[in-house]
């Protein structure tokens, strides 16, 4: 994929294949038969899928660091380098009507969109217009009609309302599931182990991804989690847990569908723990302070792993054709043709999206007497 010196951290602007890692990544795919009994069974056009959403959570968030830079916003949370955390568990869900939900944090944007909420609505929020999704009331959003249930400040206060609609799920008898991502940080948080506990005796049909991603706000997680991992979790709670690489997509998707099918045949809850990294500030505001809050090794270690490029290599080189709508007989270079295409296209969607987005920031402004309409929304 193109990399932007201005957006993109300073480690994915010199973004290499390397080929160790790439041996890594696919024995990470192949140790676990379960997981590679699924990923093996992938069509093209999900793969392509998976790549498609990828890119769409990236290039989202460099439309936002755009605003931000000409002065459109004043900052934004963005989810680069933990894209694959949220991508990989939504696509094992049933998306649609009457589908499963799902309570992403600020970080996980990439969940709305990949649950089926239009991009131009997601960018009308952070412009608080008339026709947001939040109808400019508040930066925090969702859509019932996609199944994304809008998040609060309170980071960790979502975990208890996914496992009421996981509650709801079990008592009508539906074969439907709950997913939420928790942060490092937010494992602190009372409720949230209040949450995982009732959900836990309950045996509720719900998902928990502890997402995390070394560091609570400026917090490193040596400093506020004594474990070295969260794996120990799953055994405090009585609840089955799944181990997955944060940057691998794959390795996260086949996990996710492994839980999800759990939480259907009533076995659940289940928990992943998904290793991965913020390449960047808590926002765009404090993106300096981050980098000094870490060694800069770290940065690079992680920085090597860019979930989409790695993503996209494994793609490149992959056996599986992915197109057949290219001259070249060899699957290498249809492959690399097959994504050029697909990047090209998200691209646009993007841009479009930008452009409408703006144009509402000009023509939809909230009307001030609109800020007392007891209509809800989400």
């Amino acid at each position: 994929m193109k990399r932007y010196s201005a957006f993109d951290p300073p480690e994915y602007t010199r973004w290499q294949p390397d080929g160790d890692l790439l041996r890594e990544f696919e024995e990470r795919l192949r140790a676990d038969p379960g997981r590679w009994a699924i990923v093996s069974a992938l069509t093209p056009e999900k793969l392509l899928d998976m790549y498609r959403g990828l890119l769409r959570f990236r290039l989202h968030d460099i439309a936002l660091q755009r605003w931000v830079k000409q002065g459109v916003i004043s900052k934004a949370w963005l989810g680069t380098g933990e894209e694959a955390v949220t991508v990989g568990a939504v696509h094992a869900l049933r998306r649609g009507k009457r589908g499963d939900v799902v309570g992403p944090m600020i970080r996980n944007a990439g969940a709305c969109h990949e649950m089926g909420m239009p991009l131009v609505d997601m960018l009308r929020a952070y412009l608080g217009t008339a026709d947001a999704p939040s109808r400019g009331r508040d930066l925090h959003f969702g859509s019932l009609e996609h199944g994304v249930v809008t998040p609060i400040s309170m980071v960790g206060g979502l975990a208890t309302v996914m496992n009421g609609y996981a509650l709801a799920f079990l008592r009508r008898g539906e074969q439907r599931v709950a997913m939420t991502w928790v942060g490092d940080g937010s494992t602190k948080c009372g409720e949230v182990h209040e949450a995982l506990n009732f959900a836990a005796v309950q045996r509720l049909p719900v998902v928990f991804v502890i997402q995390n991603n070394q560091v609570a706000l400026g917090t490193r997680l040596e400093q506020h989690h004594r474990a070295p991992d969260f794996q120990g979790f799953g055994r405090a709670y009585g609840m089955h847990l799944l181990a997955v690489d944060g940057n691998n997509v794959l390795d996260v998707h086949a996990a996710a569908v492994l839980a999800v099918q759990r939480c259907r045949e009533g076995s659940g809850p289940v928990m992943l723990t998904a290793e991965t990294f913020r390449m960047g500030g808590h926002a765009t505001h404090d993106v300096k302070e981050a980098r000094v809050t870490f060694d800069p090794a770290l940065f690079e270690h992680w920085g090597r792993r860019d979930p989409v490029g790695m993503y996209e290599e494994y793609l490149a080189r992959s056996e599986v054709m992915l197109s057949g709508s290219v001259g070249s007989r060899v699957v290498g270079e249809r492959n690399r043709a097959a994504l050029t295409g697909v990047e090209e296209e998200v691209r646009r969607e993007i841009d479009t999206a930008a452009e409408a987005a703006l144009l509402s920031r000009d023509s939809r402004i909230p009307l001030a007497d609109s800020g007392i309409e007891g209509e809800c929304y989400g």
